[in-house]
Formats: C-alpha cells, structure tokens, sequence
C-alpha cells in the first residue's frame, strides 16, 4: 500500500492547520458583521427604543391613531356647535316663521338628533376557515369572505329607498355628502376608520325598511354568500332610538388641477 501523502488522514500537521484556516477567517468576518450591525442599531436608535420610537409605529397603528383623533376632534365640534347655537338662540332677531323654516332645513340636513323606531342591520366577514356549505359553489376565494364597500352600499340604498328618516353607520349620521367608502378590509367614513362587524342603523318604519331590503336584488346576491360561505348578516328591530346629530364639517372638498 502506498504511504503517499495523497491518502486522507495521513496529511502532516502543517496540512491539518491548513485546512482549518479558512473556517477561522469566516467566524472572525461573522463577528465583525455583529459588532458592525450592533453598532448601526445603537446609532440610529440614539438611545431610544426603536420598538416603542412613534416615528417607526407601523401605517395600520397611525391610521387608528388618527382615526381617533379625528373622533375627538368630531365630538369637540359638535359639543362647540351646540354652544353657538343656544347663543343665537338668545335672540337672533328672527321671527318664528323664520326659525321653523330653519328648524326644518336642520332637520332634512342630519345635524340634530332624530328620534323614532329603528332597525339594525349589522354585517361581518365570514370565518377565515369557511367551506362551501351548498353543493355545487366552488371553494371560497379570500376575496368572498369579507364585505365590500358595494356590500355597506347595498343596505344604505336599501334604507333610504324604503323611507328611512335618518341613517347611523357605526356611530356616525350620514348626511348628503356622506361617502361610504372601503379601502382593504376596513370602512373609512368622515375621516375615521372602522373595522368589521358594521352596525347600520336607521330610523323610519320597521316594516317598510325590511321590505326595502328583501325587495334589493344587491342584498339579494348578497345573501347568497351569507348561506353558501357564512357571511355575516342580522336585522334586528332595535324599538325607539336616537340618533346623533352630524357633527362633522359640511363644506365641499373637491380636487382642482394643478397650475
């Protein structure tokens, strides 16, 4: 048998050290890389904690932040709003005619409280591990199991067209100007966010309300996700509620071209 140094394992002492040299350098360069990173962390950070830095919170936790914000800032107007109308109040110098044809403006505009008989309707997302619970309907796209804007749409439409008086989505009046919009899978209305289930409210009569949602054929396709996927869906007779008066800003905001 050969005693050539070609043979595995019978090397000299100087090729054994060789052959480690390599794996050596490469923990040295691992080492280096950490203490290069951990120095970039602690100078950006500046000793702050980067995890709690407001300035990196993520964009879902700003828009919440603002939502709320925004709220407060409603419920501030509303409470200023009410302050300048018991001052007018005082004597304005209007005659009574004149203040009944306001009072009725104010009325149709959404800005005071409106009282009556109500029904509810509450929408929500299906569960995240929904099955076709019908033969026939293929397996449920993500895109099936949570409500659309065209979904809120559908009842507000509903409502109004069987003679509601006054609509409440979540907590907030629509008005004229009001846009139901939803961006992903969150409802952006007045500039504050909401989250599912949505709560809709209107207050007119009971009866004709429903009758107005059974009669759309929106709700009615609506409905077919409801018993295939499970979709949320309750209407519910909610007695004598009232209503908030808007309290958000009635000035038009439009888009102009740039000069």
């Amino acid at each position: 048998m050969s005693n050539s140094a070609d043979s595995p394992g019978t090397g000299s002492s100087t090729e054994r050290r060789g052959a480690f040299r390599p794996v050596r350098l490469l923990t040295a360069a691992v080492f280096a890389l950490a203490g290069l990173i951990f120095f970039t962390s602690f100078h950006t950070a500046k000793g702050t904690n980067i995890r709690t830095d407001a300035s990196l919170l993520k964009l879902s936790d700003l828009i919440h932040e603002r939502s709320r914000n925004n709220g407060e800032l409603g419920e501030a107007n509303a409470a200023l709003r009410e302050d300048v109308e018991s001052l007018a109040d005082r004597g304005d110098g209007s005659t009574k005619a004149e203040d009944d044809k306001l009072a009725a403006l104010e009325k149709e505009a959404g800005t005071h409280k409106l009282t009556g008989e109500a029904i509810s309707v509450t929408l929500d997302d299906a569960p995240p591990n929904a099955t076709a619970k019908l033969p026939g309907y293929p397996e449920p796209q993500p895109d099936y199991l949570v409500i659309h804007q065209q979904d809120l749409q559908a009842v507000v439409n509903a409502l109004w067209q069987g003679g509601a008086k006054g609509i409440k989505v979540m907590d907030q009046r629509l008005i004229s100007t009001s846009a139901v919009r939803c961006v992903g899978n969150t409802l952006i209305l007045q500039g504050r966010v909401y989250s599912p289930p949505y709560k809709i409210t209107a207050v007119g009569d009971p009866e004709k309300l429903q009758q107005a949602l059974s009669a759309s054929p929106s709700i009615q396709n609506y409905m077919v996700y409801v018993n295939v996927y499970g979709l949320g869906w309750k209407v519910e007779e909610n007695g004598t509620v009232t209503l908030p008066g808007y309290s958000g800003t009635v000035d038009l905001r439009y888009a102009q071209p740039m000069e």
